[in-house]
């Protein structure tokens, strides 16, 4: 407890040097709602294992150190940078470092007109992007959108700091009418300074009948102490399509905890595949909301923990209108003494009637010390619906590794073959083969080991 208000004391502390530092920002729009922010983070508090929702998750960790914001000056060079991503892969390269928008590291290619890809530092202001507004760029999207932002829209603590902190991070605008081909990928570089916090604040906004596909990737450069806090929004218009792919790998001594909100309007198609390879405590909350008729959503996740690991997903899917659809499937493969978290919530509301939805939660548990906890949870309020849902925990199948076995092929080669094929059932859906080639290289060097 005594950790919890020290450390809001800090945060609190630290919100007042931010602000001295805005100058004339500080009469802006954006900055109310930073402002209403930090008063609704004053009255929560850190969770603890006495929460439900926190009750397998204990970030007493994270606690202990007064995270500090890095410099903008610290920046990689582009031949450190270099080999970051995948390998023959085209498209827009988006790089921020420690959360801040880096040009000199970045490829941006010729795109639609209307169309914006790059910093929603550069977004917020004046003329953004070459980009004319009716209204002050930093009303127009604090208004309609950054929701998140609002105190009453979420009481997570964690998403009400980076609100305060709002200042740069992704920005992705997609027009009515527009389908953007190559891939969206946004890198996020910690270059692992200790005791430093990174809040990257992102923003996607896909129009009418539009199409894009988002690489939200983290990653470290160093093996410092720190912590990133990121907030992704994503609002799909009516028959757009988006496709986001979220990696995280980041160093084993790195804290990381997300949240991730999506509203998609009718007819729209939202597909995530998130993947957790890195970090020592990983938190992930995913909300998405079908607000209009007809839309899917089709979630996707893999989660591979070692050593002393903890690995958290908290999904939400929301059916607030009827005749939508959803899929989610994620899946765990956990090692020493690592921990898992899956709880996954379907909610059919009153009037959503005509819903189908499905979701499974499978884990494999390779040592005697690792642990999952996973609770799916179904929420109906209509009668006209189908829903199902389902989880396992075990180890390898036994007769799968007895039929390897009886093929000449050694116990510990058998292992890492149904290890990396339970893997590859999520890994198959990810539709850039650019992507999905660099992670299958990772499991085969991680499983495959000789």
């Amino acid at each position: 407890m005594a950790d919890n208000q020290r450390l809001k004391n800090w945060y609190l502390t630290l919100f007042r040097d931010f602000e001295n530092s805005l100058n004339g920002e500080r009469s802006s729009p954006l900055h109310k709602l930073r402002k209403e922010a930090i008063e609704k983070f004053a009255d929560l508090d850190f969770p603890d294992l006495h929460q439900e929702d926190w009750r397998f998750t204990d970030i007493s960790p994270i606690l202990k150190y007064d995270f500090g914001h890095p410099s903008k000056e610290v920046l990689p060079t582009k031949g450190e940078v270099a080999g970051i991503g995948f390998h023959g892969l085209e498209g827009q390269r988006v790089v921020f470092v420690n959360g801040f928008y880096t040009p000199e590291l970045s490829t941006l290619l010729t795109v639609p007109q209307g169309t914006i890809i790059g910093s929603l530092a550069d977004a917020m202001r004046p003329q953004g992007h070459g980009t004319a507004r009716e209204t002050p760029p930093s009303r127009f999207l604090s208004e309609k959108y950054l929701t998140c932002a609002k105190p009453a829209a979420d009481g997570n603590i964690f998403t009400a700091l980076n609100s305060a902190f709002i200042l740069d991070g992704a920005y992705v605008e997609i027009p009515d009418n527009v389908a953007i081909e190559k891939p969206i990928h946004l890198i996020f570089i910690s270059t692992g300074i200790d005791k430093t916090i990174s809040q990257p604040r992102n923003l996607f906004v896909a129009g009418k009948n539009s199409q894009a596909r988002i690489i939200e990737h983290y990653v470290s450069m160093g093996n410092g102490v720190y912590f990133t806090n990121a907030v992704t929004e994503a609002f799909l218009g009516e028959n757009s399509s988006v496709e986001t792919i979220r990696i995280q790998s980041e160093n084993m001594n790195s804290y990381h905890i997300a949240t991730t909100e999506v509203v998609a309007e009718a007819d729209s198609n939202y597909e995530s595949q998130a993947i957790s390879l890195g970090a020592s405590i990983y938190r992930h909350n995913l909300n998405v909301t079908l607000r209009g008729e007809g839309g899917n959503a089709a979630l996707d996740g893999l989660y591979l923990t070692s050593g002393g690991q903890l690995s958290d997903t908290h999904s939400l899917i929301d059916h607030a209108s009827p005749h939508c659809t959803s899929q989610e499937h994620y899946k765990g493969i956990l090692d020493d003494r690592s921990r898992g978290v899956f709880n996954g919530k379907i909610m059919v509301r009153r009037g959503a009637q005509r819903t189908n939805s499905y979701q499974e939660n499978r884990n494999i548990i390779l040592s005697d010390e690792a642990k999952v906890d996973t609770k799916p949870q179904l929420e109906i309020f209509a009668d006209d619906v189908k829903c199902s849902h389902g989880a396992t925990v075990g180890q390898l199948d036994k007769e799968s590794m007895f039929y390897l076995r009886s093929r000449g092929i050694g116990e510990e080669k058998a292992k890492m073959i149904l290890i990396y094929a339970f893997a590859d059932d999520v890994l198959k859906n990810i539709k850039i083969e650019e992507v999905r080639s660099s992670l299958e290289s990772i499991l085969s060097n991680r499983f495959l080991r000789g």
